[in-house]
């Protein structure tokens, strides 16, 4: 009996750990596949208006920098709303706790028994897990919160931060060290392969299909740059 009420909370912070861990990996795929997608539609759009490498690179640089700081802005922004909500959840739970300890050690048995366990097994670990660990057993199973592990804004930030700036890195090279006859082929064809591993990786991440998500992938960026070269080039041919 002493085993069974442990694995309650034991369950419960490895499937927010692993889940986490996900969520972190897919927003760095997510963020380099932006920076993939909306530098190399800029610079195939300058590309298509003029074929100067300073240009190209002046506007690469420009749309990374801009690009880089807003998805980390972004990030920031929203990731400290979430830990704002996290301490605010587990300030009103601590405050239940003092002030209706009966009801939340019912609550907590409730919960218990409803993944599950018989009523007498949940009873049993609701009440050894208060007595640990009153709080951070409710923060776990009631909530989904790790007391010990809520989200940093920091870490979301510098993550998406570097994220978009490695995907962006290559269209910007990719239109700047070729000889100019090549560049555009060049950048097209490292881009959409670049998409084409970004979607499989999100695929395999996610345990979905991978065809489907590559052709999005490819398809959505391949439209990106050929929208934005022919902008590009009937401004170009405007004299724009």
């Amino acid at each position: 009996m002493t085993d069974a009420p442990q694995a309650p909370a034991h369950d419960e912070a490895h499937g927010g750990a692993l889940g986490s861990r996900l969520n972190w990996l897919r927003a760095a795929v997510l963020g380099a596949n932006d920076g993939v997608v909306s530098t190399a539609g800029l610079v195939v759009g300058v590309a298509g208006a003029t074929d100067d490498r300073a240009t190209l690179l002046t506007a690469g640089l420009a749309g990374l920098l801009a690009g880089s700081m807003s998805m980390a802005a972004g990030e920031y922004v929203s990731v400290s709303t979430q830990r704002d909500s996290e301490k605010a959840a587990l300030a009103e739970e601590k405050r239940e706790l003092r002030e209706q300890p009966e009801a939340e050690l019912a609550e907590l048995t409730d919960l218990l028994e409803a993944r599950g366990l018989s009523r007498e097994v949940a009873r049993e670990a609701a009440e050894q897990l208060t007595e640990r660990d009153a709080l951070r057993a409710h923060a776990r199973v009631e909530l989904g919160i790790d007391p010990d592990e809520l989200t940093n804004p920091w870490h979301a930030a510098g993550a998406s931060f570097l994220a978009f700036t490695v995907g962006a890195l290559l269209p910007l090279l990719a239109i700047v060290l070729p000889p100019a006859q090549a560049r555009l082929y060049v950048t097209v064809l490292s881009v959409l392969a670049a998409l084409a591993l970004a979607g499989w990786s999100s695929a395999r991440l996610g345990d979905a299909p991978a065809r489907p998500a590559i052709l999005r992938n490819v398809g959505g960026g391949a439209l990106a740059m050929a929208v934005t070269h022919a902008a590009g080039s009937l401004l170009g041919a405007a004299g724009v």
